[in-house]
């Protein structure tokens, strides 16, 4: 995840400094019912197993179109392809997994206005959730299609649990701050062996972003200004982690995530029962049962705050998404391909159970050939809750997420003293970067 905000973040640098996409940012379109052939250029961030279900996927695409070739070169991040977009040279078709770049897609026009095709095709967009419609568009123009989303929710061992007395899940933060205590082990000299859980928020998944929805704290207002500084929520959830991080002492934590293994891989954490809970995506079922079949795990909705119990059950939700490139060589082709694998059922279904991502049309999520076991389900439940959210879209793209981070990573490690004022200051420097990237 933090590798990825990094990039994301790079990616808007790019958009910003860059003249103008190569290519036209008009999207003309052609009289319906012509006939669409040629070769599609198609760029996504997938590797490995998951890259595989993508070939698996557009296989069936060409399939049923057999006048369209496409090219696949996946492990392909934004900041690739807006290089690329910028060159001159990009891609006809591109999958991010950032939402939080959706408004500098749009605004700057790196990949086309979707509006001529989906009203010459007409293509309903009453099937893709609230939600999902919001992060894939910005300011009523729609650059992009969902593709698949993430929730985020609890993961918890259920050995380690049980060996500690526990038979279920928190459900509130201090059910969870209580835990987290209770289910660590230390060295003799006071190392952490097992963390119950960590409350750092710069760890695998649990960031700020992630966080932010369960204590309704709200990011910006809706004339694009920074509402950190006067959201008291924020302050509330900042504090909880803080009181939790002196708990364990932050150098303690700091050398004993530094110790773990990559969140990708099999020496992940969880999987290797150093960590008791953990805030992860739906993603992680697939993962775990390919990497750790043997650990007994359960999954829930993210605790909640004293006094906002109406919250539990909802969460942050994300989702990757598809554009045509500003500068596509073969645009029809191309939006034939992004409306097949975002308004297809079954292509969408067969994706979400290889890969164990949340559908993103309403259709997908009642197929009843949808794998939806108990583990799966939980966030089938979360992405369905009225009060999850996402973060919202904007002009500079993920910039106020990137400087929260920072302030947060601060503040957990000692700094900014007085929270208040530091989040006020938080918000001059978001408002700055803010007015920069319109």
């Amino acid at each position: 995840m933090k590798t990825r905000s990094l990039l994301a973040a790079a990616a808007a640098l790019l958009i910003t400094t860059a003249c103008t996409p190569g290519g036209s940012t008009d999207t003309a379109v052609a009289p319906a019912g012509q006939d669409v052939s040629g070769t599609v250029e198609f760029w996504h961030f997938f590797t490995g197993r998951e890259a595989k279900s993508i070939e698996d996927a557009v296989a069936a695409f060409k399939a049923t179109h057999p006048k369209i070739d496409v090219k696949i070169t996946s492990g392909q991040d934004d900041t690739k392809m807006l290089q690329a977009i910028s060159a001159g040279n990009g891609p006809d078709v591109g999958l991010s997994y950032s939402t939080d770049i959706v408004g500098k897609f749009c605004s700057s026009a790196a990949w086309r206005d979707l509006k001529p095709y989906i009203e010459r095709d007409k293509v309903d967009l009453g099937q893709f959730p609230d939600t999902v419609r919001s992060y894939t568009e910005y300011r009523g123009k729609r650059c992009a299609m969902p593709f698949l989303a993430d929730v985020y929710g609890l993961y918890f061992n259920k050995k380690l649990l049980a060996d500690a007395g526990y038979t279920a899940p928190p459900k509130s933060m201090a059910e969870l701050s209580d835990m987290a205590k209770k289910l660590t082990k230390r060295a003799p000299d006071g190392t952490i062996e097992v963390a119950g859980f960590v409350p750092l928020l710069n760890f695998y998944e649990n960031v700020p972003s992630h966080m932010a929805p369960v204590w309704n704290a709200q990011w910006l207002t809706g004339e694009e200004k920074s509402a950190i500084g006067a959201d008291a929520q924020w302050q509330e959830m900042l504090r909880w982690h803080k009181d939790l991080v002196d708990w364990f002492g932050h150098d303690n934590l700091v050398k004993f995530t530094s110790g773990l293994g990559d969140e990708w891989s099999a020496d992940n954490a969880f999987h290797q029962s150093k960590v008791a809970i953990a805030v992860d995506g739906e993603y992680r079922v697939a993962f775990l049962r390919e990497q750790a079949p043997t650990i007994d795990f359960g999954t829930a909705p993210l605790p909640v705050p004293d006094g906002q119990q109406d919250r539990y059950g909802a969460g942050y939700v994300t989702g990757n998404i598809a554009g045509i490139s500003a500068n596509a060589k073969n645009p029809e082709a191309a939006w034939e391909l992004v409306r097949y694998l975002t308004t297809n059922t079954d292509s969408i279904v067969t994706l979400s159970n290889a890969i164990k991502n949340v559908p993103s049309t309403r259709d997908a999520l009642k197929s009843d050939k949808l794998e939806t076991d108990p583990h799966f389900k939980t966030f089938l439940d979360i992405f369905a809750h009225p009060k999850t959210a996402t973060t919202p879209p904007n002009a500079a793209g993920p910039k106020y997420v990137e400087l929260t981070q920072e302030f947060v990573d601060a503040y957990l490690g000692g700094k900014h003293p007085d929270l208040k004022k530091g989040l006020t200051d938080l918000d001059t420097r978001i408002d700055q970067a803010l007015e920069l990237g319109r």
